[in-house]
């Protein structure tokens, strides 16, 4: 019964072709002596893999986005939500000794720290409940990213072999991150931290393990304590973003020459003019407008996209008293579909531009060829793929004959 779920389930999805010719058990036999060869015990192997089975849903989460992107300012009521932000405050009331040495241990901010903790697991309440060895294995199997989940098989052997966890305390998301801060098992080997001093690091039930290794991590990515994460701004009317480049930092002191002011209304503080920052405008030129600092990419280092690192940043705010973003979000101006990226990128590659290969995915080469086409066309170049933007290329594209074949 299981080979037939498996067979119907990778008829279902596109497959890769080393899900599509191997079987899981034919994988779990190669995949075994590598795991014994990494130095992996034979009871920690044992453990791991006797009686292993697929779950089959990984498989669909793994292969299966969203077809709707949601909006950031959907995505940020969301993550510094009234709730949220009442639950932080009371940890950070309860918590405030454990944090403070936290803090200082380690340099990072603990409203920070807390932040993470409540997008990455709500305080400690949602973790997940997926066997994480199964749901590795899994992807492992299914191929797409079999190097990465291997690796993150032999770190659990090595976590169970070096008597951080036991195999009955392996749980987490289907995609294998674990414990209160979603670490995933190479990250917990390299980064995770014994705050208490008892010899277990337990990122699953002891919240001041979660928090130093999260703070560890930071603090080994760059964090600066009390330096700026993010700062809203307002850019001047007549602000030329004709060669704005979105990874390209410049000092807070220049971009104050060019107009660029703080939106709370207030001064540039003499040690944030010293800073490098990027200019972000993550809903176009028509949303609010953020500098983000080395503080900001250190978080992306825990999670690599905008949202979140906004998300933490004003998360974190928000537990000292009101704290809002100023800017006016384009609500008329959603992000655009996969369907529509895709559609977006066949069209710039018929007007010319240089998308890369279309594969319905927004990334930084989609985004300079988008650039690209606003600069050429007369449009502010701020990169954002929303409605208006794609149904100009659409129109461009119509206007100029092309099928789009």
């Amino acid at each position: 019964m299981t080979r037939l779920i498996i067979a119907l389930v990778l008829a279902m999805w596109p497959a890769t072709a080393q899900a599509q010719d191997e079987s899981f058990a034919s994988w779990l036999a190669g995949f075994q002596p590598r795991l014994e060869a990494s130095g992996a015990s034979e009871a920690t192997v044992a453990a791991m893999l006797d009686g292993l089975e697929p779950d089959l849903s990984a498989i669909e989460r793994d292969r299966t986005q969203p077809e709707f992107v949601r909006p950031l300012w959907e995505y940020l009521d969301i993550a510094a939500s009234s709730l949220r932000v009442r639950n932080g405050a009371d940890e950070i009331a309860g918590r405030r000794g454990m944090l403070t040495n936290i803090e200082n241990r380690f340099g990072v901010d603990y409203e920070i720290l807390v932040a993470v903790w409540g997008l990455e697991s709500s305080y400690g309440a949602i973790q997940g409940d997926r066997d994480v060895v199964q749901s590795l294995a899994t992807l492992a199997w299914e191929g797409r990213r079999r190097s990465w989940a291997e690796a993150q098989l032999i770190a659990v052997a090595r976590m169970i072999d070096r008597g951080y966890a036991r195999r009955d305390e392996l749980y987490g998301s289907w995609a294998g991150a674990m414990g209160q801060t979603q670490f995933i098992p190479e990250t917990y080997l390299a980064r995770a931290a014994d705050f208490d001093g008892d010899g277990h690091i337990d990122i699953w039930n002891n919240v001041g393990d979660a928090l130093a290794s999260s703070a560890n991590l930071l603090s080994e990515a760059g964090w600066m304590r009390e330096a700026p994460v993010v700062v809203e701004v307002i850019l001047p009317d007549a602000f030329d973003l004709t060669n704005w480049d979105p990874g390209a930092a410049r000092m807070t002191a220049e971009w104050s020459m060019r107009g660029v002011t703080r939106a709370d209304g207030t001064d540039w503080s003499a040690d944030t003019l010293m800073y490098a920052a990027r200019l972000n405008l993550p809903a176009g030129r028509r949303g609010p407008a953020f500098l983000t600092f080395p503080n900001f990419r250190a978080l992306m280092r825990y999670n690599n996209s905008t949202s979140y690192g906004i998300g933490v940043w004003l998360l974190s705010q928000r537990f000292n008293g009101e704290f809002i973003i100023r800017g006016d979000w384009p609500e008329d101006d959603p992000p655009i579909t996969r369907s529509q990226t895709l559609a977006l990128q066949q069209g710039l590659v018929e007007l010319g531009y240089n998308p890369g290969a279309p594969d319905g995915m927004f990334g930084p080469n989609t985004r300079q060829a988008l650039m690209d086409f606003q600069r050429d066309n007369g449009y502010p170049v701020d990169g954002y793929a929303g409605r208006i933007m794609y149904d100009q290329v659409i129109a461009t594209l119509a206007a100029s004959g092309s099928t789009g074949d």
